[in-house]
């Protein structure tokens, strides 16, 4: 998958990001390509090869019409919960680097549900607001809207009386 130049796109567990140039680089005797990527939420740059683009996972940003799906899963009731806490993470942190926000949105619902009903571990509570982090910025990129505006929308969805993290 080719980008250009200014386009938006997410890298997996780490948001969205502005290709801010394509590059070449020597690396070991042979020309490589480059996108140089600056990720929003932080301003860290990242350089991704071009040829491992689908490796990574770097996608464009999911489409418009993609959001009420996205909004129905977490919606959709409690979410599952397996009951170890280390399988749970282990099954949530796969879905977290595929970089797919409908999986993503379904760690966020899990992971909410859960700390309504119990504590979670340091881990969970990081991967939660991780998760948080990555669908309120894709979406309000996506709708470009502000990151209040989105942050309501997706408690309401999840049915969160109080804001997701706090304790």
């Amino acid at each position: 998958m080719a980008f250009k130049v200014g386009e938006k796109v997410v890298y997996p567990n780490h948001g969205v990001g502005v290709i801010e140039s394509i590059s070449q680089k020597v690396i070991g005797g042979s020309p490589e390509e480059f996108y140089t990527l600056r990720i929003e939420s932080n301003s860290s740059v990242v350089l991704i090869p071009t040829a491992n683009v689908n490796q990574v996972g770097l996608r464009k940003l999911c489409a418009r019409k993609d959001l009420d799906q996205l909004f129905e899963i977490l919606q959709g009731g409690n979410g599952h919960h397996i009951s170890d806490w280390k399988d749970r993470y282990k099954v949530n942190l796969e879905k977290m680097k595929s970089g797919s926000i409908f999986e993503v949105a379904e760690v966020l619902k899990n992971l909410t549900h859960l700390s309504a009903q119990k504590s979670l571990s340091f881990r969970e509570k990081k991967m939660l607001d991780r998760a948080r982090q990555l669908v309120i910025s894709e979406v309000a990129t996506v709708k470009k809207w502000p990151l209040g505006r989105i942050e309501g929308m997706i408690d309401e969805c999840l049915g969160c009386t109080t804001r997701v993290g706090e304790t």
